[in-house]
């Protein structure tokens, strides 16, 4: 065993040439010193207070020992409780016990686990007091493996565990999602008869809820005879991560059923949770019930009151509760930079944003994700350069960003030379990192690379990884090697809809109906849910493949349907050729009350075009703007313009183009003169030329 820092100081102290004072001296020396070290404790001034203390020649209280090792609790004060320890030990070589538990505990919260590891082991016979000490040292760190030992260690020494020893053991469990040693520390729970302390209680309600298993979380929850606040806001909490925000909503109202008073923090997570599924009524009340109790001005509560405005499309209410912040910190500015920039608003965010007091490398990740989000790439890159040039750092969520920048401008280079950061500065084994470089590589067309990379991930990889490496696959039209992955994927986790969605696309894109239907076979033997996104993928393989009857049969099959699936069955009529049908489903989806977008009309007018119904084509581009306040798009007028065309409608042709409130493309008035020529309409003709003269100059 190497020797101690204490044990050196301790040596130090006994090597000094300690001279006997007379007793009423030394009393009142012992008061003056007693006085000096509180006052420099209670100042916070504990590296002096110890010092003081360590140059002492004789003993002091026990109760002077222990209030000082209680008030160690960052890194810096570890020389502190060091001196502290051998000043203890040179003047009493068999403190209590409590004492040197007392000491460990302090090791702990500096964040000094060797000595308190050493002192631990140094203890001739240390009791459950001493094991529990540490015990919570490791856990609280975060060194599950650590405390599983000790506790394992613990039983074979006879030492029996208390209500302490549990909750440090639970809580590792729930760091490390162990199950079976959280059921084991369960089955310890009930055997000792702690079923109805509230603390075990909570924490095995947590264990299970971060294990992902919330109806025992809830069934724990259900036994605590009565939670306080802590146990509330853990049920809470664990619900809003494993994605059920609606439970978490109801599970709060019923706090102040039973008269139980919510955190700020719990208050926080009901708000996130309102603004995940954009539940706005709930959150206005939740709002008016914080302002009621006087916790609008606290800073964590007022930053989720606009994530959740924004979130739920009130811009100005969100801004409206930044503007009544008084003192506005950090975390609130971040909040609405983000709001603004995830809701598109990028110009507006990017004003606050540059009027910021201080920004860290959370608010700059929030400016950047909204130019990433919403494809303003260029913008993104200049962003990058300014980012990398005011801040050192970045981190893990920095680089996803940038690495969907140049997986959106396909800059390949630009994502070699991150990955190459990504390694030199140890973000290789970070999940999310990882696979942002993953769907790089496979947007940029390095399937190979895509590949490599996807194989080094090894362990570490999940059902994102294995979606961007199917996603990769489609991109390079390989339906059968991505159905191959497929097979693979399902030995080391568990599809999604996602996952289907993406095999789905690569066989509708290599027209590859065969793997098409085994895909649609497997989702119906394995009982995964049909939702609306599994049937609008299967319903544009199906067109693509040219099996229409099939496609048309899963949209009949869904129990909702969205426009993007009545989309979806309109355009695939129009690939195959069948405008009649594509008119009749913008007749039933009419019908459903789903109101039409660009989408819609981009596949009516093709229909138009495909069928030659001219005036129906006419009638409907004039009704977009008129009855339903969509506005025409560059496609559209580009359908317009090729009704017109292969009809032979010259007149209508000639004055669309000339009334047209954007210019026409290049290619527009290309097919416009091939048919004012192929129909002898030399008077738009000379006019079309004109404007493609113009093109040339």
């Amino acid at each position: 065993m190497g020797v101690s820092a204490a044990s050196i100081l301790n040596h130090l102290l006994q090597a000094k040439n300690l001279k006997p004072q007379p007793r009423s001296t030394a009393t009142n020396t012992t008061k003056a010193a007693i006085t000096t070290i509180l006052s420099h404790v209670n100042a916070g001034h504990i590296c002096k207070a110890a010092s003081v203390l360590f140059a002492f020649p004789a003993p002091f209280p026990y109760s002077l020992y222990a209030h000082l090792f209680q008030h160690c609790t960052s890194p810096r004060a570890v020389v502190g409780v060091r001196k502290a320890e051998s000043h203890l030990l040179t003047f009493s070589p068999t403190p209590p016990i409590f004492l040197l538990n007392r000491a460990i505990e302090a090791y702990g919260r500096c964040d000094s686990l060797r000595d308190a590891r050493e002192l631990f082991d140094e203890m001739p016979q240390p009791d459950g007091g001493s094991w529990n000490a540490l015990i919570n040292a490791y856990s609280q760190r975060g060194f599950s493996d650590e405390v599983f030992k000790l506790f394992l260690k613990m039983n074979r020494c006879g030492v029996y565990p208390n209500q302490i020893t549990l909750a440090g053991v639970l809580g590792s469990c729930a760091v490390a999602s162990d199950i079976v040693l959280a059921k084991q520390a369960h089955g310890i729970v009930v055997k000792f008869g702690f079923c109805r302390n509230v603390i075990l209680g909570s924490s095995l309600v947590n264990v299970y809820g971060k294990c992902g298993i919330m109806v025992d979380a809830r069934r724990m929850f259900q036994e605590i005879p009565s939670p306080n606040a802590v146990t509330w806001n853990i049920i809470l909490r664990r619900y809003l991560d494993a994605g059920d925000a609606r439970e978490a909503i109801v599970l709060f109202s019923r706090m102040f059923l039973v008269k139980v008073r919510p955190l700020h923090f719990t208050f926080s997570a009901a708000l996130v949770a309102c603004a995940s599924i954009s539940r706005l009524e709930e959150g206005m009340q939740i709002h008016g019930v914080v302002v009621k109790l006087g916790l609008h001005e606290d800073n964590v509560v007022s930053s989720s009151l606009i994530n959740m405005y924004m979130k739920c499309g009130k811009l100005e209410d969100g801004h409206e509760v930044f503007d009544q912040i008084g003192s506005k910190d950090l975390v609130s500015w971040t909040s609405i930079v983000n709001g603004y920039a995830m809701c598109g608003k990028t110009w507006e965010a990017r004003k606050i944003f540059d009027e910021m007091p201080e920004r860290n490398v959370i608010s700059w990740n929030a400016m950047l994700a909204g130019y990433a989000r919403f494809c303003d790439l260029h913008e993104a890159l200049d962003f990058i350069y300014l980012m990398l040039g005011k801040i050192k750092d970045v981190d893990h969520v920095t680089l996803s960003l940038m690495l969907n920048v140049s997986a959106g401008l396909s800059d390949h280079e630009m994502g070699k030379q991150i990955h190459g950061y990504i390694y030199r500065h140890g973000f290789h084994s970070n999940l999310s990192a990882g696979n942002a470089l993953l769907d790089m590589y496979g947007k940029c067309g390095n399937l190979n690379s895509a590949t490599v990379w996807f194989n080094q991930m090894s362990n570490r990889r999940d059902w994102v990884s294995w979606n961007a490496l199917l996603a990769s696959y489609d991109n390079h039209q390989l339906s059968e090697q991505a159905l191959t992955k497929f097979l693979e994927m399902q030995w080391e986790t568990k599809p999604t809809k996602y996952t289907f969605g993406t095999l789905l696309a690569a066989c509708a894109n290599s027209f590859s109906l065969y793997f098409g239907k085994q895909i649609h076979g497997f989702i119906i033997r394995h009982g995964f849910e049909m939702d609306i996104i599994i049937r609008t993928a299967l319903v544009h393989m199906y067109s693509r493949c040219r099996c229409l009857e099939y496609a048309i049969e899963v949209l009949k099959g869904a129990i909702s349907r969205d426009v993007v699936i009545w989309n979806t069955m309109i355009l695939g009529c129009c690939h195959n050729h069948r405008g009649k049908e594509a008119l009749e489903l913008f007749q039933l989806m009419e019908a459903e009350g789903i109101n039409p977008d660009q989408v819609t009309f981009q596949g009516i007018l093709l229909a138009c075009v495909e069928e030659g119904f001219v005036d129906v084509g006419t009638d409907c581009f004039r009704s977009m703007s008129n009855e339903y306040y969509v506005l025409p798009r560059l496609e559209h007028y580009d359908c317009m313009i090729e009704l017109y065309s292969r009809h032979g409608y010259m007149d209508e042709l000639e004055n669309f183009l000339k009334t047209m409130p954007i210019e026409p493309t290049l290619s527009m008035l290309r097919r416009a003169f091939e048919a004012s020529q192929k129909n002898r309409y030399s008077r738009l003709g000379e006019w079309i030329t004109h404007k493609l003269n113009e093109f040339e100059h």
